[in-house]
């Protein structure tokens, strides 16, 4: 049992997904702060020229 649980504790299979999942988290969340930012300007200037016509 105890060389199951010390195998197991040296295993780094899963690091790799871990890392890749981090990775298209962080990437996740910065396309979604720039669509939100983007999204709003162009809202903005949508109504701009709404009100001028």
């Amino acid at each position: 049992m105890l060389k199951r649980i010390q195998s197991f504790l040296r295993d780094e299979q899963g690091g790799e997904v871990l890392e890749y999942a981090l990775i298209v988290g962080l990437i996740v969340v910065a396309a979604i702060a720039a669509i939100t930012s983007v999204g709003t300007k162009v809202l903005a200037r949508w109504t701009s020229l709404d009100s001028s016509i």
